[in-house]
Parts: structure tokens; C-alpha cells; sequence
């Protein structure tokens, strides 16, 4: 079976600033993958770079054996959605509207959604517990309630990929599980392909089936948890000492802090 997306021997700069160096990987269809490593290690551009957000060098990153810098933008919205970790919205938009923007891949030049749209838009809002509030501004809603409205967004574009930089970042526990708890259900119910940058070492043990640990931009590890939540390893990368225990079959990570 051919890899649904693939990064070939990708190298990227800022500036003629190194972020990404030599990367290489395989993804198959329905992996739930984190992206896990220290700020500045690269996790958010590559993320960027496998959506096709910032240009990128000729065949560096392929989806269903096609390079992505030879698909059509439209084509490449029905296949792969990328959601940011945060979502400045200038203009007085609706939920159910910007929950509607999803289907824009789909519909043809200056036409308007139909019923079929709005189906589609109202089961991704149920989906994600937002259609409760559709008639709202997303400016006045919260930081979780936004998530949510995005990812909303991101299931009525109904993608084979789903990129997510930092889904539960400045979120209170309750979000932070909700949007996970929603992911894995796409992921096991509708085989979405998904790849997450993730801070939290913890959440991604407990959601995140394959881990890739970066580091000055290269990867040190790719595996299950079990594989990557090394204690030598994970102290090299993070320069602090921990434990690790498991509980529940899930590997957690302590930090050590004096007097723990």
C-alpha cells in the first residue's frame, strides 16, 4: 500500500535560518500522529509546510502519490485541511458561516451553498457540540467554543487529512479533552488521517497512536509511545530530568522538580 501523504528529504530556512533539516516520513491512511518537541523545534512549519501553507521545494511532499505543489489549490482543499492555533477573524462572521466556509472546495465559481451544504455544515456543528450557538458571532464566543467552531469548519470540508497545529493549546482541561475526545472519534469512525503539533507529552500518550519527536529540526524518534517516551531520550531532548510511569496502559511523563 502506497503512503497517503509523504515527506521526501525535506529541508526548510527563515532567512537562510535552519528550521527544518533532511526530514523524511510516511503517513498511512488513519494514523492519528503527534507532533511532539521542544518550542522552536520545527513541529508548527512542518505541520505548514505538509498543507501546502508555505511554498515548498518541487516534490518534497506528496498526497496519494501526487506532489502536492502540482494540485490544484481547490483539489488540495477537498483532500487536506489545516487549522492554526489561532483564529483572528476581522469580519462579523456567523458560526453557522464560518462552519459554511468548509464546503467553498465543493462549490462551483460564484455559486451559493445548498441544501446538501447546510446539511453537512449542521451535522459537523452537532458533531462538535457548537450547534447550539450557530447563530452567534465567533467573536463572542470563548477560546474552546472556537476550537470547536473550527474543527466544525474542518468536518464540513469532510478531508481525507486532517492538520491541526496545537488543537488544545491555551485551553482549560475540559476543552483540551473535548477537542481530542472528538478527534479520535473522527479518526476511528471515519478514518480521517490525523497529525497534531502537541505540547502537552501526556495528552498525546493518551490520544496519539504514532509520535514523531523533533528537535532542532530533524526527528530523533518515530514510533508508538512506548518507542519515543524514552527517559534518556526525552531528557536529552527536553533538558530536564523526568520519570515515567504508566497507568491505564498510557505512558506519562513526570517532570523532576526539587523536592519531588
Amino acid at each position: 500500500m502506497s503512503p497517503h501523504l509523504e515527506v521526501k528529504n525535506l529541508s526548510f530556512a527563515y532567512d537562510s535560518k535552519p528550521i527544518l533539516k533532511d526530514i523524511s516520513l510516511s503517513v498511512e491512511k488513519g494514523d492519528f500522529i503527534g507532533l511532539i518537541g521542544p518550542n522552536g523545534s520545527g513541529k508548527s512549519t512542518l505541520l505548514k509546510l505538509m498543507g501546502g501553507v508555505l511554498n515548498l521545494p518541487d516534490d518534497a511532499v506528496w498526497i496519494n502519490e501526487h506532489p502536492i505543489n502540482a494540485i490544484k489549490k481547490k483539489e488540495l482543499a477537498r483532500a487536506m485541511t489545516w487549522i492554526p492555533q489561532e483564529h483572528p477573524m476581522v469580519f462579523p462572521f456567523t458560526i453557522q458561516e464560518i462552519v459554511l466556509m468548509g464546503r467553498h472546495p465543493y462549490l462551483p465559481p460564484l455559486s451559493f451553498e445548498g441544501e446538501e451544504d447546510y446539511r453537512i455544515a449542521r451535522h459537523a456543528m452537532e458533531t462538535t457540540q457548537t450547534l447550539q450557538f450557530s447563530d452567534r458571532y465567533f467573536n463572542e464566543i470563548s477560546g474552546g467554543e472556537k476550537q470547536r467552531v473550527m474543527l466544525a469548519s474542518a468536518i464540513a470540508q469532510d478531508p481525507e487529512i486532517m492538520l491541526l497545529d496545537e488543537p488544545t493549546s491555551a485551553l482549560d482541561l475540559k476543552y483540551q479533552v473535548q477537542i481530542l475526545s472528538i478527534l479520535k472519534r473522527l479518526n476511528e469512525e471515519k478514518d480521517i488521517t490525523l497529525i497534531l503539533a502537541m505540547h502537552d507529552l501526556n495528552l498525546a500518550s493518551r490520544y496519539c497512536r504514532r509520535l514523531i519527536l523533533l528537535n532542532d529540526g530533524a526527528i530523533v524518534r518515530d514510533g508508538t509511545p512506548e518507542e519515543v517516551f524514552q527517559k534518556e531520550v526525552i531528557e536529552n531532548v527536553y533538558g530536564v530530568n523526568v520519570n515515567l510511569h504508566t497507568l491505564d496502559g498510557e505512558i506519562l511523563v513526570h517532570p523532576i522538580t526539587s523536592g519531588s
